[in-house]
């Protein structure tokens, strides 16, 4: 199953990859689930088993095309937002650290740098941006000291996200500045939808891969991540509850700009395509603020 936010309203999506259509949910459950997605999430067990059952064969009626203009993140509006540091062996090497054993750093992104998979965002200036391919999950229900064999279950899906950083205000000052340089407007994409576990022959095991102006330069595989998704959602719960719609990035495997040499970081005019298979694709340009005044 497939839930895209298209406007604000939570739609059911159907189709392959040249005719993707959605089914508003609210519309055709009759007012029992949405319309906004975030009340999806509260609700999930008794939606899933009505999406579930539900016949989209015959439903024309219900159904638009898709334009991913109008897309916006899957979770939009989020109680929580965790994002997770050195979960690839490879990027904890090429940032100079030792890989954790613990539960890797975390730290928030803000809801105000969300926004759907298909974007413009502005350069700050005289910043380093850099770029950080990543699998997001969303909890679908309320998470509190559970163990990692039963996490699956309170995941309601998997989207694309980009953890988008910007280098110079978040190592600058007597200690780094996470939260903030991650989290300038647009540095959140996520989409183009919400992918239940399902729907992947592996979720534990999804390739992951970003490129700018066609040059690969992040891929990797979520089978590498020390701490995999069930891990990570079962660890945090021993230390906050978890709340449906609650958003979590899981990390990004190595490639990212500051740990190249020269270091490499995103221009005015340049494109960032980001995947992962079996859910689908982002994809950035990039502006500076006089382009958007």
């Amino acid at each position: 199953m497939r839930i895209a936010n298209l406007e604000n309203r939570a739609v059911l999506v159907h189709g392959d990859s040249d005719v993707e259509r959605a089914i508003d949910i609210a519309t055709a459950s009759n007012g029992r689930f949405g319309p906004a997605p975030a009340s999806i999430y509260e609700s999930w067990d008794e939606f899933k088993a009505w999406a579930s059952s539900y016949e989209v064969d015959g439903q024309a009626e219900y159904t638009i095309a898709i334009d991913r203009s109008r897309l916006g993140a899957p979770s939009p509006t989020p109680r929580q937002v965790f994002a997770i540091g050195l979960n690839y062996r490879s990027h904890a090497a090429e940032s100079g650290f030792d890989a954790p054993t613990q539960l890797p750093p975390v730290f928030t992104k803000y809801v105000s740098s969300f926004s759907g998979p298909d974007t413009e965002v502005v350069l700050p200036p005289g910043g380093n941006v850099d770029w950080e391919i990543e699998l997001v999950a969303v909890i679908g229900r309320e998470a509190r000291n559970i163990d990692a064999g039963s996490a699956w279950s309170h995941i309601a899906g998997l989207t694309v996200g980009q953890d988008l950083s910007e280098r110079v205000s978040q190592l600058a000052g007597p200690a780094p500045q996470f939260g903030l340089g991650k989290s300038f407007a647009g540095f959140s994409p996520q989409g183009p939808w919400l992918v239940t576990p399902d729907e992947p022959a592996d979720p534990d095991d999804l390739e992951l891969s970003c490129a700018i102006d066609g040059e690969e330069v992040q891929k990797g595989r979520t089978r590498d991540l020390i701490f995999p998704v069930p891990d990570l959602v079962a660890a945090l719960s021993r230390t906050v509850t978890l709340y449906p719609g609650d958003v979590l990035f899981t990390g990004t495997p190595a490639g990212v700009g500051i740990g190249r040499d020269p270091q490499r970081f995103l221009r005015v005019g340049e494109r960032l395509d980001s995947w992962i298979d079996g859910i689908g694709e982002l994809h950035q340009t990039f502006v500076d603020d006089s382009e958007t005044k």
